[in-house]
């Protein structure tokens, strides 16, 4: 890897550790090894196909594989040759899917000389490109990014279970409302990113690929062997890589399962987004602390200062993935007539997104990693705005029949600051029965949670 220091993005500078477990999925060496992968593979069908002569035993078969399953620095080095300068006896092809098919036959054992004619026979680059993409981005998803997902809702579900009954303060427009408890808030979002990660599994295993040719027509392998079912064999040959099929195409897959996934990703990320907001705001009211790491300096000039810097840079990378995504999403989707090739400097990108996804939710882990609630605070501050009690107040008045209920609660604590004692005035003046004044009078805003506790039992394992 080249310095990070001098890496033009901060992807492969100062995130370079982060985002390296997306190198494998993600980087041009990467797309390179799929191509081959799905070369070999359409090499491998063809031998299985009854009309033409080409034949693969048991041997020759895993000696083809190993062409990917060993693919290393040095063969992608060739593949660039390849395309940029040349090498072996062929020119430079200034196409990067020729590349990868002169290195398959630059790179096939002794022996499989009769196999050249079959490599990339009949195939478009957009046969060999879809498939690679797609087989990438289901290895990154599955690997890297769902997990890291699971890691984030999990710890939220921990978080949530630990302080099921810890009353805190609840704010709706930024100010003080009904309480609430902090595991139960925790549990929404972990119930929420649980909902999220399905869609992003159900996008994951919804990619689809494509293996029609120049046009989708299948018009050279039909030209050549018009006997052989053609959609049938690309219908199992696609499903046999993992990937759901589409029959009707361009030149281009259309990439309706792509924007898809990326809108998936987003809806994801836009829980984090959230999350990593209000986990902010709950440092800056001093609900949560966050623990100190030694040596570490929160700020140039304020010695005293730590900082929820992960959670900041959380939400910077996730904002910065879902703009990428939403740009994709667009563009993906569009080709003129029946192809160009605007798309493909595009989805070059898709790992520049993933990658700020990748960051994204590695930082909320850890911010959440680091933050222990202040349950003093929480309570000192409940304590400060018995107000809250009013929701309780009329409710319980409306339910013995008193029709100014809400009126009478308003005009005590809209706008000005209350205290239990006022509502204890308040319900003197009352004339209700001694177990609803008993009933009135045991209102506290720490005890007025509801079943917030209970709530989080709905979170499932």
């Amino acid at each position: 890897m080249p310095d990070p220091l001098y890496a033009v993005s901060p992807l492969d500078g100062r995130y370079a550790g982060r985002t390296a477990p997306l190198r494998e999925h993600v980087s041009e060496a990467a797309l390179m090894r799929a191509r081959v992968r799905v070369e070999v593979e359409y090499l491998i069908a063809l031998a299985d196909l009854d009309a033409t002569d080409l034949a693969l035993d048991d041997d020759g078969r895993e000696a083809l594989r190993d062409l990917y399953r060993s693919f290393d620095r040095e063969d992608a080095e060739l593949i660039k040759r390849l395309e940029t300068e040349g090498a072996g006896e062929y020119a430079a092809t200034n196409h990067d899917v020729k590349a990868v098919e002169y290195f398959v036959r630059l790179r096939l054992p002794d022996g499989f000389g009769d196999v050249d004619p079959w490599i990339h026979f009949g195939l478009t680059s957009e046969d060999v490109n879809n498939l690679a993409h797609r087989l990438l981005l289901t290895g990154a998803l599955r690997e890297v990014l769902v997990p890291e997902l699971v890691a984030v809702r999990d710890a939220l579900a921990g978080m949530a279970r630990e302080h099921r009954d810890l009353p805190m303060l609840a704010r709706t427009h930024g100010q003080p409302a009904t309480p609430t408890t902090f595991g139960k808030e925790m549990a929404v979002y972990a119930a929420r990113l649980a909902r999220a990660i399905a869609e992003v599994r159900g996008a994951t295993d919804g990619l689809s690929g494509k293996l029609g040719g120049a046009s989708g027509t299948y018009a050279a392998h039909v030209a050549a062997f018009p006997d052989v079912d053609w959609r049938a064999f690309a219908r199992e040959f696609v499903t046999g890589l993992g990937l759901e099929f589409t029959p009707l195409t361009t030149q281009v897959n259309p990439c309706d399962d792509l924007a898809d996934l990326f809108d998936a990703l987003r809806g994801a990320n836009n829980v984090l987004l959230d999350l990593d907001v209000d986990m902010w705001l709950y440092v800056s009211d001093r609900y949560l602390g966050q623990e100190a790491t030694a040596g570490e300096a929160g700020s140039s000039t304020m010695p005293h200062k730590v900082n929820p810097i992960d959670f900041e840079n959380g939400e910077g990378n996730l904002s910065k993935a879902n703009s990428d995504l939403g740009f994709l999403a667009d563009y993906v989707t569009g080709s003129r007539l029946q192809r160009d090739l605007s798309d493909s400097t595009v989805k070059r990108n898709v790992g520049a997104a993933l990658s700020h996804c990748l960051i994204g939710y590695t930082k909320t882990a850890d911010g959440l990693g680091t933050v222990v609630p202040n349950e003093q605070v929480m309570r000192e501050d409940l304590e400060a705005n018995p107000e809250v009690i009013g929701e309780a107040v009329q409710t319980i008045l409306r339910r013995e029949g008193l029709d100014d209920a809400y009126e009478r609660v308003k005009d005590l604590t809209r706008g000005r600051r209350t205290t239990l004692e006022d509502f204890r005035a308040l319900f003197d003046d009352l004339d209700v029965d001694e177990s609803v004044m008993d009933e009135l009078r045991a209102l506290t805003p720490a005890g007025y949670t509801g079943v917030a506790d209970e709530l989080v039992d709905e979170l499932e394992d």
